[in-house]
């Protein structure tokens, strides 16, 4: 899927751990990118966001957002864990490769990820 916000070795990781079936969380992933790819300006604005490149932005939301988000998706509480789990996964993988793992944990510890691929959606103002 175009603006795929999650690496397949993230998703790969991820689905070890979750209580969803390793087949069923691209699924699930998808339909979160789906939800939020259109929400990309509204999170621009309204959240901080902590990394961005040609294919990805993250932001950092309040906690209990990804409840907000399944609600809105009609996920169980397994497959909400498992999603947000995913986007979690990819931001720590992200701060390993920029070396800012230590900075990105601690902001896990009050804060929630959200990661939308954005494709071919480039905003010109993208800081690293």
């Amino acid at each position: 899927m175009a603006g795929d916000p999650i690496e397949g070795q993230v998703l790969v990781l991820t689905a070890a751990k979750a209580s969803v079936p390793p087949e069923r969380l691209p699924t699930l992933v998808d339909r979160a990118q789906a939800l939020l790819g259109p929400a990309l300006e509204r999170y621009r604005r309204e959240y901080e966001r902590c990394y961005a490149d040609e294919e990805l932005e993250v932001f950092l939301v309040e906690w209990g957002h990804w409840e907000e988000l399944a609600t809105d998706l009609d996920l169980s509480e397994r497959e909400r864990s498992a999603v947000r789990r995913a986007h979690e996964e990819q931001l720590l993988r992200i701060g390993r490769r920029t070396d800012r793992e230590a900075a990105l944990e601690t902001a896990l510890e009050i804060r929630e990820p959200v990661c939308i691929g954005t494709g071919d959606v480039r905003d010109d103002r993208v800081e690293n």
